[in-house]
């Protein structure tokens, strides 16, 4: 962690309105979160879902959530369709994290990704997951936006780039 702070001051990651987030609606999309956890967890593979296991910020605990890693051209991401959440500022402010499904767990850093380089990759995650979480996107974003939609919402998006440990 300290490494990472004295090769990356705070000055050079990008700075996100901590209001940008689209907290779970109800109880049924915790439930659902839950099972998906739950399953990926013991190896079902659920359209490439995996359990992220993060740092808490303030806490120092283990936070854990599924998410969709998505390939590109030999890179791997993570996009936060819910925008500026709970797990996307813990890994700004400790990179480190482990990837999991089933018996498999990958510890990796998450590096996140300048604004500007973020429209291709928040595309293709659309692409692909966009009927996943097309209701967790920010108001006036849809599943397949224009230019315009896409630059109005694009640094709500928080996207990272996942590296081996």
């Amino acid at each position: 962690m300290l490494s990472y702070l004295v090769n990356n001051p705070a000055e050079e990651r990008p700075i996100m309105n901590a209001t940008d987030y689209r907290a779970p609606a109800n109880g049924v999309e915790n439930v659902f979160n839950r099972a998906v956890r739950w399953l990926t967890d013991r190896g079902v593979n659920l359209a490439g879902a995996q359990t992220l296991t993060v740092t808490g910020r303030v806490s120092g605990t283990p936070q854990r959530i599924p998410v969709n890693p998505l390939q590109i051209d030999g890179h791997e991401y993570l996009v936060s369709p819910r925008g500026n959440t709970q797990w996307s500022r813990n890994a700004r402010a400790v990179p480190t994290a482990e990837l999991r499904r089933g018996r498999r767990v990958r510890a990796v850093r998450l590096a996140e990704i300048a604004v500007d380089q973020r429209a291709p990759i928040i595309r293709t995650y659309l692409d692909k997951w966009g009927w996943e979480v097309g209701r967790l996107l920010p108001e006036g974003l849809g599943v397949d936006p224009t230019d315009d939609e896409l630059a109005r919402h694009i640094a709500d998006l928080p996207v990272f780039e996942i590296h081996a440990a």
